[in-house]
């Protein structure tokens, strides 16, 4: 998709350009949220599979990252900000006919990825009543299991977006604090 190739552009020109902006270029990581999170991770495979830039770490926040999430758990319909349905138009929308497809590559919805060695260390959090629950649990256990170290926050009772409705809540401060932390440490 265009929008990973922009991205892409963008850590190219970062790394190009890091000492110039007093950067580290060894401390650059990736970070998103929702469609944003999928873009983050998208932008870490496409690096390892170019060989560069490197990433120091990928930070995911409720990624959106499998086309073929379109079947509703009854217990997480009910409560969800963003919806099944949104999944049946926003995949489409980046994909066209492709979506939920058998030819959708991995730097277009990561949760196809099969090999996972080589990718950054990954930070992934995601509520309990998010649509995206289980695929970000799926990748966040391939990722693990290809030996890529793996920070993951499963927030009880919370939905999408958790941290923008309800700033002062308890849950959403632990999970910017969370933020904050790792992205401190790279």
């Amino acid at each position: 998709p265009t929008p990973l190739e922009d991205a892409y552009a963008a850590l190219r020109w970062l790394h190009d350009n890091a000492a110039a902006l007093g950067v580290d270029p060894a401390r650059i990581g990736v970070m998103g949220d929702s469609a944003g999170g999928g873009m983050a991770a998208a932008l870490s495979i496409l690096a390892r599979d170019r060989g560069g830039p490197a990433i120091a770490r990928q930070i995911l926040i409720m990624p959106m990252l499998d086309d073929r999430t379109t079947e509703a758990d009854p217990h997480i319909a009910p409560y969800a900000l963003w919806s099944y349905d949104d999944n049946l138009t926003a995949w489409p929308a980046l994909l066209g006919d492709a979506a939920g497809g058998p030819d959708v590559p991995a730097t277009a919805a990561p949760a196809r990825l099969e090999d996972a060695s080589g990718l950054p260390p990954a930070y992934v959090e995601v509520g309990q009543l998010d649509v995206f629950r289980d695929e970000d649990l799926a990748y966040a256990t391939k990722l693990s299991r290809a030996g890529v170290p793996v920070e993951f926050h499963l927030h009880p009772g919370a939905p999408h977006e958790f941290d923008s409705i309800a700033v002062d809540s308890d849950v959403a401060r632990r999970a910017v604090a969370d933020r904050v932390r790792v992205l401190r440490s790279i």
